[in-house]
C-alpha cells in the first residue's frame, strides 16, 4: 500500500515538473542571470494569481541561491583567512625574538641559550609560514603603500626616488590579505 502511495507522488511530481517546464511564456523577463519571470496577458483573475504566485516563487528561489552563494563565500574566507587572529597576535612575539638574536652572547652559556632561542624562532617562522604567511620585501624595493607604511622620508645616495632605504618594523601577508605593512624610509 506504502508502494503504491509512493508511485502516486512520484507520478503527481512528474505531472508538475512538466507543467513548470510546459508553462514558460513568450512574455519572460530575466531577474539575477538565471531566474524567469512571467508576466501575465491574461483577464482571468487565477491565472494572474498563479502567475503572481509563480514569480514569488522564483524570486524566493532567487535570493536563496543567492544567500547559499554569499554564506559559502563566507565560509571560504573564513576558512583561508582563519588563522588571522593569531598570527596578528603573535607577530609582537616574533618582533620581540627577532631583536633578542640580534645580540650576541659573550659567555658559553649565553651562546647555546642564543642557539637554543634561534632554533625555537625557526620553528615559529616555519609554523607561520605554513599558515600563509610571508614576509613583506622592502630595502631596495619600489614603496607601495597598499603594503608599505612610510613613516620616514631621507635623501640618501644611490636610492631612486621613492626607493625604500630602510626597513623599521617587518610588514607581513597572509595569502593575499596584509595583517602587518612594513615600516619604512623612503628616498625622497
Amino acid at each position: 500500500m506504502t508502494e503504491d502511495k509512493n508511485n502516486e507522488q512520484r507520478e503527481e511530481e512528474t505531472v508538475i515538473d512538466e507543467q513548470v517546464e510546459d508553462s514558460t511564456d513568450e512574455n519572460v523577463e530575466i531577474l539575477d542571470g538565471d531566474t524567469e519571470v512571467e508576466e501575465s496577458d491574461s483577464d482571468d483573475p487565477k491565472e494572474v494569481e498563479i502567475t503572481e504566485l509563480r514569480n514569488k516563487l522564483l524570486r524566493q528561489q532567487a535570493d536563496y541561491d543567492n544567500f547559499r552563494r554569499r554564506t559559502r563565500q563566507e565560509k571560504e574566507a573564513d576558512a583561508k583567512y582563519r588563522s588571522q587572529r593569531l598570527i596578528e597576535s603573535v607577530l609582537p612575539v616574533m618582533d620581540n625574538f627577532s631583536r633578542a638574536l640580534k645580540h650576541e652572547a659573550e659567555t658559553e652559556e649565553g651562546q647555546n641559550i642564543h642557539k637554543g632561542m634561534a632554533m625555537v624562532y625557526d620553528q615559529l617562522v616555519e609554523a607561520l609560514k605554513s599558515e600563509g604567511l610571508e614576509e613583506i620585501p622592502t630595502e631596495g624595493e619600489a614603496f607601495d603603500p597598499t603594503i608599505h607604511q612610510a613613516v620616514m622620508q631621507v635623501e640618501e645616495e644611490g636610492f631612486e626616488s621613492n626607493q625604500i632605504v630602510e626597513e623599521l618594523q617587518k610588514g607581513y601577508l597572509l595569502k593575499d590579505r596584509v595583517v602587518r605593512p612594513a615600516m619604512v624610509k623612503v628616498n625622497a
